[in-house]
This record gives C-alpha cells, structure tokens and sequence, in this order.
C-alpha cells in the first residue's frame, strides 16, 4: 500500500518568465539540482527518475550531466496537463516497493517558444483521434473547454461575473507571490470583463499564461527521512483516472460530457484515503482554463452539480474561504508548467512556508487537468 509510506523531501524551481534564454535541458537541471540540494540529497544517490513524454529532456542527459549514480526505474507519463501527479505518483510507488530509493520528477517548458505548443503544427489530413473535432473548427484546447464551458453555464445558469472569480482571486494570491509572473498586475472585475474574447465564452483570462521555466521534487521512502534536516511532505493517496469513451481533451461522445476522467479519479482516490474531502484545508486544481476549477470542486466532491460557480462567486476559494484553491496564482497568474506548481505550492503550504499560508494547514488535494485522462494526489504535513 502506498499510502504514507513515501515523502517529498525536495522541491527546487528556476526562475519564471514569458521567455527564458536557457535550454529546456538547462533549466531542468537547475531545478533538480536545487531540489536535491533542498533535500540535502547528492546526485549520486538518485535511482529513480519521472517525467512527461511530451519532455524534452532525455532521462540519460539528465543522468549524465547531473552524475546520478545507476538508474533503477525511469518512467514517463502522457497526457500534458493530466500527468502531474501521475509522474509523482509512478516514481513514489516505485520507491515504496524497493525498487528503488531516491527519485527525482520534474517539468521543463520552453513554452514562451510558439514551435514548443503542439497544436502550432498543420496537417494536410487529420487521420488521429482530432479528426473527431477539428473539422468542427475546434482547433485549440481552448475552443475544445469552450464547449464544454458554454453547455456548463447553460446547464447551471452561471454567469461570466461568476467564472471571473475564479480569474480575480487568483489574481489576488498572485499580487503576494514574488515568483508569480502576474504578480505586479492587479486585475479587477472590469477587466476581465471588457478582455478579449479568445474562445467564447472564455476570455483572455480564463486562458494560463505562456512561460518558461522548471520545477523538480525529490521523493524519498518515509523511513528514510531526516527529521533534521528534511521537512517532510507525504504521499497518502494517489489514483489515475481514465473514463469509457475519453479522448485526450474531450469527452464529447460520452453519456455525460460533463462527467470527465475526474469523477473516476476522485472515487479511486477518496477509496483510499483516511483523508476525504470535508478534511482537507487547501487545494490546487489545475487550471489551464478557468472552467476547470469549478469541473474539480464538484467531482472531487466539494460542491454538487452545478454548484462550483455559486461557491466560488461567494469567495469559498479565498484564503479566508471555506476551501482555499491555487494559492500561489496558479497557471492563470503565477506560471503554467503543466500543473508541477501547484505541486510545489502544496508541499510548501504543508511545510508552513507559502506566501498565502493557510493557517494550520495539514492536507492538501492536488489534481490535474480535469479534461484529459489525469491524477490526483492527496499529500499531508509532517
């Protein structure tokens, strides 16, 4: 059983930009290299290692050019958005079974670079599983959330003054965050508002930024960690999720489009865990377009259907609501690197240290993209 028995032990990020000159190879090792001093951990003790397939940092140039020792497990998740806590997940079950016993994750983007986004590409003829939506004119995961945004705000009768609370609150935790790229960019409901339509009815807000830059954890057994000089976060639960008839950003052909791969994550997760949602005190959803918040605050169990946009409007994922959400300004304000912040943002509310600390704050849900096959993690203090 994995629950409790593995800790993060390390976290180390690069700095964040629009646009960073290092490679997405240099600024992976700068990342890990600070986690693994955070942890106070050598290369050479690193046996286990976990990213994205859409990475491109081959595992042995990491190997080599940081001088890790022999290598006992290398794993790689797909999906984008929804392999975050998939990637923590893989690498802390290996390391609970003994496979191996130091790992290292991370997330390296140079998404300031238009080459890097992979829907920049045209095809002559659409033969894969896009052919579905593309001829539809849904040429960007954005159009394809706007469908499912729309028919949302129909169903519940929620207003776009609603959806901007999800954009201004973020905001607002950003204006704290001195890492945040938004930080020094107040937001107010008037410019949300009168912002650029990017996908009807998502505006320029709804939309997570586009930046450069790196994170990386380290994960160590529980037993192994050194109450002097680690602070430790632990791994209680963990789950994929993966439901009939899900394709990569859509679930348009299923009984309930709005019923996406998070409901199956959820129960697998909340199955397992001593932790369920009334218990947690903070969570970071993922949050490429703003939609996704409310779609997890109602699969994971936190509001009913329909729910998310009243709760959230009402300031529920304030610091002083009833459920803290993305408390570092997240991929709308802070940086967008496939979710791997708000990763971070919860090992450090679980250490004590966040710049919006939640008081007492002793569990924390992370979850990834709510509209591709995804994962989430429930993680709690020392």
């Amino acid at each position: 059983m994995l629950k409790d028995r593995t800790a993060i032990v390390g976290i180390g990020e690069t700095d964040f930009a629009k646009r960073l000159d290092d490679t997405e190879w240099g600024l992976a090792c700068t990342a890990i290299k600070a986690a693994l001093d955070d942890a106070g951990i050598a290369p050479s003790e690193v046996d286990a290692m976990g990213c994205f397939t859409q990475e491109a940092t081959p595992e042995f140039e990491i190997a080599r050019s940081l001088g890790f020792g022999d290598v006992h497990f290398f794993s790689q998740t797909a999906h984008g958005g929804g392999a975050a806590c998939g990637v923590v997940g893989q690498v802390a079950l290996a390391v609970a079974s003994g496979v191996a016993n130091v790992g290292v994750v991370w997330r390296s983007r140079k998404r300031g670079d238009p080459g890097k986004r992979q829907w920049a590409g045209v095809q002559e003829r659409v033969t894969d599983h896009w052919k579905w939506s593309r001829c539809q004119g849904l040429l960007r995961p954005v159009d394809e959330i706007a469908i499912t945004a729309r028919r949302y705000m129909h169903d519940f009768q929620v207003t776009r003054e609603q959806l901007a609370e999800v954009a201004l609150t973020q905001r607002l935790y950003a204006a704290r965050n001195p890492r945040a790229i938004m930080r020094d960019k107040p937001m107010a409901l008037d410019d949300y508002m009168t912002a650029r339509m990017i996908s009807d009815p998502l505006c320029l807000f709804d939309n997570c930024l586009e930046s450069d830059g790196a994170i990386a954890m380290v994960i160590v057994r529980s037993d192994d960690v050194c109450a002097a000089t680690q602070r430790p976060v632990y791994i209680h639960a963990f789950s994929q999720g993966l439901s009939p008839q899900h394709q990569l950003m859509t679930d348009f052909h299923g009984d309930d489009p709005l019923r996406s791969s998070s409901y199956s994550t959820a129960a697998n997760l909340w199955r397992q865990s001593d932790i369920q949602a009334q218990d947690i005190d903070v969570a970071q959803f993922y949050d490429a377009f703003s939609p996704m918040v409310l779609y997890c605050l109602e699969a994971y169990g936190f509001c009913g259907r329909g729910e998310a946009a009243s709760f959230v409007a009402d300031g529920g994922m304030s610091l002083s609501g009833a459920l803290p959400v993305n408390t570092s300004g997240g991929s709308l304000s802070e940086v967008y690197l496939h979710g791997m912040n708000l990763l971070s943002e919860a090992v450090r509310q679980l250490r004590g240290s966040a710049v919006n600390q939640v008081p007492g704050a002793r569990s924390c849900l992370v979850t990834t993209c709510d509209s591709t096959p995804n994962g989430a993690l429930v993680l709690r203090g020392a």
